[in-house]
């Protein structure tokens, strides 16, 4: 389940991405390759994992879920580090100037 949720997250980004693209002030395109990263190598691990042993493909459990949202947020609490550190409207700046 936690790949299908990173999936729909990479898509999702991607297109706000796309839409906002000539203007990438908000580090989506980072956002993005992040969770598209994340997909990549689950697909992976999922592929390789049903070749040699079998089974089911998909999870599709609570603790799945659990997983996939805990992906997202952290994905997503990464992202914002990051936003917070490249400071794009200049708010963080602006306060340590004052002081």
């Amino acid at each position: 389940m936690w790949l299908i949720m990173t999936l729909v997250a990479a898509l999702i980004t991607t297109a706000i991405w796309y839409i906002k693209a000539p203007d990438d002030k908000y580090k989506l395109g980072f956002l993005s390759l992040m969770f598209w990263g994340a997909s990549i190598m689950w697909l992976v691990d999922h592929v390789i994992a049903y070749l040699q042993e079998g089974g089911e493909f998909l999870e599709i459990n609570q603790d799945a879920i659990l997983l996939g949202v805990s992906v997202i947020i952290f994905g997503l609490l990464v992202w914002e580090i990051s936003l917070l550190l490249s400071d794009p409207k200049g708010v963080i700046k602006k306060i340590l100037v004052k002081q």
